[in-house]
């Protein structure tokens, strides 16, 4: 029970409650935007290409009225709204990844700092090779291992 508590209060702590919050409110706005577009503008041209006179006869049963248009404007209105959550999610991941690359350009001592690639170097002529290189191009050197690009770290 101690561990689910610790686990409730990092969860507020991270800020997702305000994200979903945020989440909630910007769907609900954004589902009526996309309802009436579906309902006043998507639906009307679909009766106009099938015709009829503004609303989609569908399939008369006894008793009841199957409506095809507002079964294809409940699709549209479906895939809209998955496209813009999936969009708003990926930006979000890409904001949140950014995020860590920031953190993770720190040091120990939290100074920043910049990683570098460097290109491999014969160890005979000194000059650089190509990564994955098993002889220098310059001096034709054979290397034990192929050549591998090293990352060094260069305070800012």
């Amino acid at each position: 029970m101690k561990n689910l508590v610790k686990e409730f209060r990092e969860f507020i702590d991270k800020g997702n409650v305000m994200d979903l919050a945020v989440a909630v409110i910007i769907g609900g706005a954004f589902t009526a935007i996309v309802k009436s577009l579906t309902d006043n503008i998507i639906t009307p041209l679909i009766a106009l290409i099938f015709g009829g006179d503004g609303a989609i006869q569908g399939l008369v049963v006894p008793g009841t009225n199957i409506d095809f248009g507002a079964f294809i404007g409940a699709i549209i209105n479906f895939l809209i709204i998955a496209l813009i959550v999936f969009l708003m999610v990926k930006g979000m991941n890409k904001m949140r990844a950014a995020g860590e690359r920031a953190v993770a350009t720190r040091d120990v001592n939290g100074r920043p700092v910049k990683l570098v690639e460097e290109a491999p170097v014969c160890p005979y002529c000194l000059e650089e090779v190509k990564p994955g290189a098993t002889r220098c191009p310059h001096c034709a050197g054979e290397f034990s291992k192929p050549a591998e690009t090293t990352t060094k770290t260069v305070e800012l």
